[in-house]
């Protein structure tokens, strides 16, 4: 993948691309929390990440899928993000720092004017991504990370009186 252009590419939970994502996601889920893993990968329907409320982004390397992530909408004005995925042989190269950035375009395109998640304790990788990208913890930094509880996080995305509108596929 050195040197290899990205391409961001809108696309459906149907869609083959998503494969990768989806099966190593829910593995690492159920890896790290149990069987409960699976039932976090089903919670939202296919449709939540759709147009107009939500989007499923996906970077390409050579055509073939190295990161994604995906948002919903959470409340009229706030993008709840989900899915943030890495691909395990592409990990370490700042994909999930341009994903989020992507994905925070994205939604403020939409109209969103906040992003709210939430990451699991026993994912300090993506606590640490949220806490570098300007993300506000919810929660306080110094609890015991071994209490069995998601970590919320919020940013306010920058005002530019973009109409909200519907993202283009």
């Amino acid at each position: 993948m050195s040197g290899a252009l990205l391409e961001v590419r809108r696309v459906t939970l149907a869609d083959p691309l998503t494969e990768p994502l989806i099966r190593e996601l829910t593995h690492e889920y159920v890896t790290r929390y149990g069987p409960g893993g699976h039932q976090e990968m089903s919670r939202f329907p296919d449709s939540e990440f759709e147009a107009p409320d939500g989007a499923l982004l996906l970077l390409l390397a050579d055509g073939e899928p190295v990161a994604g992530g995906a948002y919903r909408r959470y409340d009229e004005r706030t993008a709840e993000l989900k899915r943030m995925w890495t691909h395990s042989a592409h990990r370490r190269r700042g994909l999930a720092r341009r994903v989020l950035a992507e994905l925070e375009l994205a939604a403020e395109a939409a109209g969103y004017r906040r992003i709210h998640l939430t990451t699991g304790p026993r994912q300090p990788e993506a606590k640490g991504l949220y806490l570098a990208t300007g993300y506000t913890p919810l929660f306080d930094l110094d609890r015991d990370p071994a209490i069995f509880a998601p970590l919320p996080f919020e940013k306010h995305l920058p005002f530019r009186h973009l109409p909200r509108k519907a993202p283009t596929p």
